[in-house]
């Protein structure tokens, strides 16, 4: 097992940063007057997600990691209600919505792991 030196060491700030890119390249589709609405809010929280656990991980405290972690989770929802928003605009199709969707739900799992694992070790210490 690989060492965690810093949070580009985690797979979950990694798989996020990849729904980043992905998200990314998926905007380009949209039209112009969605530059300043749509767009810039699905940005905004794709962007909100690897940051907030980098932020977390910074943190000196198990509970604010979590904190930063839930945080990400509450993005990771608002990324996925706008895109299927953008999906019933027209402005996302099929394969695309679904990769986004799945990728959205594998980070989600790994989001769940670590804050029930983090929250379990901070009640064995109580």
């Amino acid at each position: 097992m690989k060492s965690i030196n810093s949070f580009r060491d985690l797979i979950i700030w990694q798989k996020s940063k990849e729904l980043v890119l992905l998200v990314y390249k998926s905007l380009k589709k949209f039209p112009s007057d969605e530059k300043f609405c749509l767009v810039s809010q699905i940005r905004k929280c794709s962007i909100s997600i690897p940051s907030n656990i980098a932020e977390g991980y910074g943190r000196n405290s198990t509970k604010d990691y979590i904190r930063f972690l839930q945080i990400s989770k509450g993005s990771l929802y608002e990324l996925e209600t706008q895109i299927e928003i953008a999906k019933d605009l027209g402005y996302l199709e099929e394969p695309e919505t679904t990769t986004i969707l799945k990728q959205s739900d594998e980070i989600d799992k790994i989001l769940f792991s670590i804050i029930k694992r983090l929250s379990n070790k901070i009640s064995l210490k109580n």
